[in-house]
């Protein structure tokens, strides 16, 4: 997986909310841990340097100094790895659904009580690698009670800004989905002007029946789409039946140019849920990219199938594949916008259990291959 920027900040996020929803490698989450925990352990080191010389006015030996600052990354690092290992043992034994799924009372307990346990397994343990066992004097139970008094109200400053933090992130994600939607479902001027151009020519060349069919495709296309503007949530039975209706538009308007098939494996995949207006852009794409400006058109081919927990769904076409691809980049047509926003949005909501591939040939077509877990909408 190549890192970019947009990846990294994806990555970042997910780590900051909470979301247990992994985005990008996993080794990025453990970098995070590590940048997040030499902060805090630098934050300390500066914090002690402080009250150090407030109480001295000796400045302290280089060596003295680094083996401090040394003590409050270890100890700090050995905290952060403690509490990353046990949300990640503890998703595995719950899942990620359960944990998601969690009142705000058992979250803050979850999210609070973690990072409390953590520290107190972390401190001794950090203090015991590093070799500072006098950072954690068991012959001084009150000193030991004080630092975990102060452990406790760290752990809940920290949790009320990350959970603060998370809902916010949460917020940003589901307005970007809704945008992202509405982008996407919003139809092109020019595709519903050429439409009702080709219908009213269908009429004034006397065609009245094909005009007739047209229109009620256009229809049907408009019923489906605009539908979706106001639903969180889709099927992948509606998810069909608005690619069939936009497919059975543009057939009427290119002709025997176009031809389509939709092949669905099992029937029972119907009631799949899928994000609204997932399906779309990747057939719309393959008619925009690679059959209009090809001649001869071509075939569209939707399949969709079950690979074990996940549902794959295929947009194949044998239009200008990688030639349209150069063309685009030229800047005579199109862009990849869409499918941009498609990653986005997957990754927003499934993390790294959801991707998109596209495939290209030169002359020869396109397939766009979309995996994401499959889940059923409750009866």
């Amino acid at each position: 997986m190549a890192l970019d920027r947009a990846l990294l900040r994806a990555s970042w996020r997910s780590w900051y909310a909470n979301d247990l929803r992994v985005v990008g490698p996993g080794w990025l989450q453990w970098l995070w841990t590590s940048i997040f925990s030499c902060a805090i352990g630098l934050g300390f080191f500066m914090l002690g340097l402080g009250f150090s010389l407030m109480g001295s006015s000796r400045w302290p030996s280089a060596a003295g100094l680094w083996r401090w600052f040394m003590a409050n990354m270890g100890i700090a690092l050995t905290i952060g790895f403690t509490i990353h290992a046990m949300f990640w043992v503890l998703q595995r034994i719950l899942g990620g659904d359960r944990i998601r799924g969690f009142s705000n009372p058992m979250r803050g307990l979850f999210f609070g009580g973690v990072p409390l346990v953590g520290t107190m397994i972390g401190w001794p343990l950090g203090a015991w690698l590093v070799g500072t066992r006098s950072w954690f004097p068991l012959d001084r139970p009150a000193t030991i009670v004080a630092s975990f008094v102060i452990a406790l109200l760290l752990c809940f400053i920290f949790y009320f800004h990350f959970d603060s933090k998370a809902r916010q992130i949460e917020a940003e994600k589901r307005a970007a989905e809704a945008q992202l939607r509405l982008l996407q479902g919003q139809m092109e001027p020019h595709f519903v002007f050429n439409t009702l151009a080709t219908v009213l020519g269908l009429m004034d060349a006397g065609d009245t029946p094909r005009a007739r069919q047209m229109l009620e495709a256009f229809i049907d296309y408009l019923r489906a789409s605009l539908g979706k503007l106001r639903s969180g949530d889709s099927t992948l039975g509606d998810e069909l039946a608005m690619a069939e209706a936009y497919l059975s538009l543009m057939q009427h308007r290119m002709g025997e140019r176009l031809a389509f098939d939709i092949a669905l494996e099992d029937e029972t995949l119907r009631r799949a849920a899928l994000p609204p207006l997932l399906l779309q852009p990747l057939v719309e794409n393959a008619i925009h990219h690679g059959l209009e400006p090809k001649v001869e058109g071509g075939r569209v081919r939707v399949s969709v199938r079950r690979d074990g927990p996940r549902l794959v769904i295929e947009v194949a076409d044998d239009g200008l594949g990688a030639t349209a691809t150069a063309a685009r980049r030229a800047g005579t047509q199109g862009n990849g916008v869409a499918l941009a926003n498609l990653r986005e949005r997957l990754a927003s909501r499934y993390g790294n259990d959801a991707s998109i591939t596209l495939d290209l040939r030169p002359d020869a077509g396109a397939r766009a291959t979309l995996q994401l877990p499959l889940a059923a909408v409750p009866a």
